[in-house]
């Protein structure tokens, strides 16, 4: 256990459950900037379907990783735990404590642990899982890793196409699960790490996601979604908001339909977060207005 006097306060909690508001509350609390540890947010031109932190928000706490890459970057939870630490060391110089938030557990995992080893499949390979997805889409290939890792595949976000095959890969790679590999050390940090986790009650969750989507529309998710669509072939697209906007555009469903499949499939995201984030032990879950038992539990764990 590091004895550093640097701290990391992370953050997390399914979407939709004001895990946002919390992070700015604590930042300001703690004089403190945020890393944020949202797959989607760092990409530019996603403000609306990736729910960016507020103008406000972001003029009241200094952020990070928001809107930083261009949609055609590619981006992976090893080059974020490389990028992320790096961003944490300069920060660390100005203050003791850093505030990271978000809902996706890969990137939560490097940050704080750090990311396996795992082998690269060859091009052969990766042709072929190509092709699957192309012609039979991120179903057919999550429907293979549920034979072959099916502990992974309840976890796995899928509608996340390279994050199945990535995982697909490796196990036809070793003929090994996904989900064993990946049980590796934990990297030491030489920072302080405590974890708080936003628990709303399901039916509280699934209204505020239904109304979150309805507030999208409003704001403009469609026409959005229509600027991004040259882009709609990059890793950076193959999202829950997105997908169903582009069915939408290719005529395949109505508006109404592609809205009614963003809350459904809002829902199911928020559920597969859940079940990641309740394996982990570390986290001590709060309900979102719980703010001064927050704060009391982080100050007993780092001492104060």
């Amino acid at each position: 256990m590091t004895t550093s006097t640097k701290r990391l306060i992370v953050v997390v909690g399914p979407t939709a459950s004001g895990k946002t508001d919390l992070s700015i509350a604590l930042a300001r609390h703690y004089s403190a900037p945020i890393i944020s540890t949202d797959s989607r947010q760092v990409y530019k031109g996603l403000k609306i379907g990736t729910a960016y932190p507020s103008d406000e928000q972001l003029q009241s706490v200094e952020h990070h990783f928001i809107a930083e890459l261009e949609l055609t970057e590619d981006f992976n939870c090893g080059e974020y735990e490389k990028r992320a630490l790096e961003r944490l060391d300069k920060l660390f110089e100005k203050g003791d404590t850093v505030v990271a938030v978000g809902g996706s557990g890969l990137y939560i995992r490097a940050l704080c642990e750090g990311m396996d080893t795992l082998p690269e499949a060859d091009s052969e390979l990766r042709s072929e899982l190509a092709d699957t997805l192309l012609f039979g889409g991120v179903e057919a290939l999550a429907e293979q890793l549920r034979e072959l890792d099916p502990e992974y595949y309840k976890v796995v976000d899928r509608n996340n196409p390279a994050r199945v095959m990535r995982a697909l890969e490796v196990c036809l790679v070793t003929g090994m699960k996904y989900s064993e590999l990946r049980k590796g050390e934990v990297k030491e940090r030489d920072f302080q790490i405590v974890k708080v986790g936003v628990d709303v009650p399901r039916e509280v969750l699934y209204d505020r996601i239904n109304s979150r989507v309805d507030m999208m529309i409003e704001a403009g998710l469609v026409e959005e979604a229509r600027a991004v669509l040259p882009y709609r072939h990059c890793n950076s697209l193959h999202t829950v908001g997105y997908r169903e906007m582009f069915d939408y555009f290719d005529g395949k469903i109505t508006l109404d339909e592609a809205v009614e499949l963003l809350k459904r499939n809002t829902r199911h995201y928020a559920k597969r977060q859940m079940t990641w984030f309740r394996r982990d032990s570390e986290i001590a879950w709060f309900s979102p207005i719980d703010y001064p038992q927050i704060i009391k539990y982080i100050d007993s764990q780092f001492g104060e």
